[in-house]
């Protein structure tokens, strides 16, 4: 992924460093288990460990896989002169996809930790930007049409419970994928003790995996990557709503425009919203690793490499761009303006037509059929919709059949605002709990 939409923590997990510390860990806890129940020599785990801590030469390893063809056989080449004589046996019964496959899972499994605390981070935020506007009343639409009032913290608790979802449905994956191989060359553990792997997958932290082919089942990959892909929908949608609010003829929130901070070359008045525009891209790149992981589920029999190149790029690409996205969103919520003046004001362009169901309810109450309530008031709406400067409830006052059944005062008693926000507390107490 370019730097501009990474964090270094991230591309720390996905370094050709860190990728070959795996690697090592992966072969010398092989020797310590295989050590253990007197496969190979004693002293031999000793002499592996000698190449512990290392630095390793990237352009080296690289020149000898330009001649080997091969990476993992390249590592294990240049591992060898650190290691001496006993090198012979390092990867003894192993296949290369036990150490890339159990890398791999390592590596998506730290980067999953990243973005569970990140996730963290972004409840924290929302949950205090929701409480902080847990009244603030605006407009509800549909179809982007005036519906009824809602609350700006109704908005926020929304994206609170969405995201909490994502983040139980991110630590489901997380166990999904931590799982480890060391089951030799089309997995019947011929020429490696099952024992090896328990071992190893134990010390890794990883479970072993129940059965493998000559790599770990694809299926395990593409449930890890569609739930990103999911995070990264629901960082679009609250993305879009924002981009929303902060059109000029709505304006009821936008992102902070910081001090220095330029809109457009061309116009010195924008004010636009790129980091949500941002994120709205960015969910595409990371909706992208989906097909691709699914497809990864069918190899030819026991295993070929078509799956590798592909994860070689949505490993990193996808894991680092939903981190990124996700501090950037924390960010976006944490200093977002919210203008509860402007709310109000676009409440008024309504011009009261949000009453239109209180209306119907209360006619149908009094005796009236749904089909005569419905078209009476759909009437008055109407008169009201096409006009500049009539009051809903005003107009209801005057229409003949309105007045037959629901006087002044009832009708004054629905307008109020508080009909809409009367659960609020209800709803809070469902997505935050009571505490």
């Amino acid at each position: 992924m370019i730097k501009r939409y990474s964090r270094p923590e991230l591309i720390k997990v996905w370094s050709q460093q860190e990728k070959y510390k795996i690697w090592f860990e992966i072969e010398a806890y092989a020797c310590e288990a295989m050590e253990s129940i007197s496969l190979i020599p004693k002293g031999t785990t000793k002499n592996v460990l000698k190449a512990s801590g290392i630095d390793y030469d990237i352009d080296e390893i690289d020149a000898i896989e330009k001649i080997t063809k091969h990476d993992v056989i390249a590592f294990l080449t240049y591992l060898s002169k650190f290691v001496g004589e006993s090198s012979r046996f390092v990867h003894q019964g192993l296949t290369s996809s036990d150490v890339l496959d159990t890398c791999f899972n390592i590596q998506l499994v730290n980067a999953s930790n990243y973005l569970e605390k990140g996730l963290q981070d972004l409840l924290d935020v929302v949950k205090v930007r929701a409480f902080e506007h847990k009244n603030t009343i605006c407009i509800g639409r549909s179809h982007g049409i005036f519906a009824e009032p809602t609350t700006f913290g109704l908005k926020l608790a929304q994206a609170y419970a969405e995201m909490k979802r994502n983040l139980l449905r991110l630590q489901n994956a997380k166990i999904e994928i931590s799982t480890g191989a060391l089951s030799g060359a089309v997995g019947t553990f011929a020429n490696i003790d099952p024992r090896v792997e328990e071992m190893v997958c134990k010390k890794l932290n990883l479970n072993p995996e129940i059965i493998s082919t000559q790599i770990i089942p694809r299926d395990r990959h593409a449930m890890f990557f569609s739930v990103l892909a999911i995070v990264a929908s629901s960082i679009e949608r609250i993305a879009t709503e924002i981009r929303h609010l902060s059109r000029s003829e709505v304006l009821e929130a936008e992102e902070n425009f910081s001090e220095g901070q330029k809109g457009s070359s061309a116009m010195p008045h924008k004010r636009n919203p790129v980091l949500t525009e941002n994120l709205t891209g960015l969910a595409r790149l990371i909706r992208m690793a989906v097909i691709p992981a699914l497809e990864n589920i069918t190899l030819w029999h026991e295993r070929d490499i078509s799956h590798s190149s592909v994860e070689r790029n949505i490993g990193p690409d996808t894991t680092i761009t939903l981190d990124f996205a996700i501090t950037r969103l924390t960010k976006v919520i944490k200093d977002l303006r919210v203008y509860p003046e402007n709310m109000k004001r676009n409440m008024g362009k309504s011009k009261g037509l949000y009453n239109s169901q209180q209306l119907l309810l209360m006619l149908t109450q009094k005796g009236v059929s749904r089909e005569d309530a419905y078209a009476n008031v759909q009437k008055v709406a109407m008169k009201v919709w096409n006009s500049e400067n009539l009051d809903f409830i005003e107009e209801a006052q005057r229409d003949s059949f309105i007045k037959s059944h629901i006087n002044e005062n009832e009708l004054l008693e629905i307008s109020k605002l508080e009909y809409h926000t009367k659960f609020v507390d209800t709803l809070f107490k469902r997505v935050f709990g009571t505490k």
